[in-house]
């Protein structure tokens, strides 16, 4: 059984990330903030899906006061409690100090914090590198002092592809890199006293994104706090391979320990996210938010349809949460491979098949088309069985 590094508890409105809390789960809206009501919709959407936390983009501060009137449109409609997150980028101080007024959390990146380009090349004096770091300083003091005042957390959200030109002088384009410059600003939080923080080392290739998530899970240690870590694959891309890298990323680092929160990002609608987020977690035993199916690869040995049989009994039964439930195509394996499942559903000749409760068999030699209909009917009787929620009516 995988443990996990236990680290701060740091909370967001009414969710709590960190410590042995569940691994929450987060999206963004990709609606314009200038578009009150859309943005509201969006949000409202996502946190019917599961969606725990939603972050909103804040470039200007415009855009601020808007999350101002999004925060007030939730209130109306009894939402209130949705944890919010800003989104800040570049040369966002003041952007943040004005709206940690409305969010329960602030996300920065320290790669775009205090942003001056450079040429390729260009070295920097130390000089230089005294002056941005006590430019940086100044800035996130006053961030500070604003998010201590409205009791605002935050997110230190470093990006590979952002890392700042003089993190990729003094590290280059490293994993190092992205944890020096992440720990640079938890450095200050600290000598301020401001411990609401979650960290994110994210990058595009896999790879990367594992080692900074490793190397500083493993500074935790010589550090006196060990921050939350919100773990994700920035632009997967879309589709099944954008799922699977997602999945290689998140789900590696969760069975080593790592990660106290999660965002799947796709280039698609964000409630497309949602899916994907519970189905790592329930995948690692971490959440169960549905029924857990166990099906046999098809053989010469299974008497029946099996990619027939297994979307019908999903298709009976997938709204049953909390369920284990194996559908195997013969005798053979089947209540060996099931052990651990609550019902099962197993072939036992042609046209035939038998229906497990545990490893005891109750049901022998059911004409497979009453099979689903005699699963069902096993599960009501053990009082597990609840009615599918109906779907609204399309208008």
């Amino acid at each position: 059984m995988m443990k996990r590094i236990l680290t701060r508890e740091v909370a967001v409105g009414g969710v709590t990330i960190g410590g042995n809390q569940p691994i929450a789960v987060q999206s963004m809206i990709v609606e314009d903030t200038a578009n009150v009501k859309g943005c509201i919709d969006e949000i409202l959407k996502l946190h019917d899906a599961g969606c725990e936390i939603v972050r909103v983009t804040t470039p200007n501060l415009k855009d601020a006061h808007h999350l101002g009137a999004i925060r007030e449109g939730l209130a109306k409609v009894g939402k209130s409690h949705i944890p919010l997150v800003a989104d800040i980028h570049h040369n966002g101080y003041k952007i943040a100090q004005e709206v940690s007024r409305y969010v329960d959390k602030i996300r920065i990146n320290p790669g775009l914090f205090v942003f001056k380009r450079r040429n390729p090349g260009e070295e920097y004096s130390d000089a230089e590198i005294r002056e941005e770091q006590d430019k940086i300083r100044e800035q996130m003091v006053k961030v500070i002092e604003a998010c201590k005042t409205n009791q605002t957390a935050m997110r230190i959200g470093v990006n590979h592809g952002s890392l700042s030109e003089r993190m990729l002088f003094i590290h280059g384009d490293t994993p190092a890199g992205m944890v020096e410059s992440a720990l640079e600003f938890i450095d200050i939080c600290e000598d301020e006293a401001y411990y609401d923080i979650i960290v994110s080392l994210k990058a595009s290739r896999v790879p990367v994104m594992l080692e900074a998530n490793r190397l500083i899970a493993r500074r935790w240690a010589d550090r006196l706090n060990a921050y939350p870590l919100h773990l994700g694959v920035t632009e997967a891309g879309d589709g099944q391979y954008a799922r699977v890298k997602s999945t290689a990323g998140i789900a590696t680092l969760l069975a080593e320990g790592i990660g106290d929160t999660i965002r799947v990002s796709l280039a698609e609608d964000p409630i497309e996210e949602i899916p994907v987020c519970y189905d790592i977690l329930q995948s690692l035993g971490l959440r169960k938010t549905k029924v857990e199916f166990i099906a046999c690869p098809s053989c010469g040995r299974t008497k029946f349809n099996l990619t027939e049989v297994v979307p019908k009994v999903r298709a009976a039964t997938e709204h049953l949460k909390g369920l284990d439930i194996a559908i195997m195509g013969c005798i053979v394996n089947g209540p060996g491979e099931m052990a651990d499942a609550d019902y099962g559903y197993v072939g036992k000749g042609l046209g035939r098949v038998a229906i497990y409760r545990g490893r005891e068999e109750v049901l022998k030699n059911v004409p497979e088309n009453e099979g689903v209909t005699k699963l069902i009917a096993l599960i009501k009787e053990d009082g597990r069985w609840e009615e599918p929620a109906r779907k609204a009516a399309t208008p």
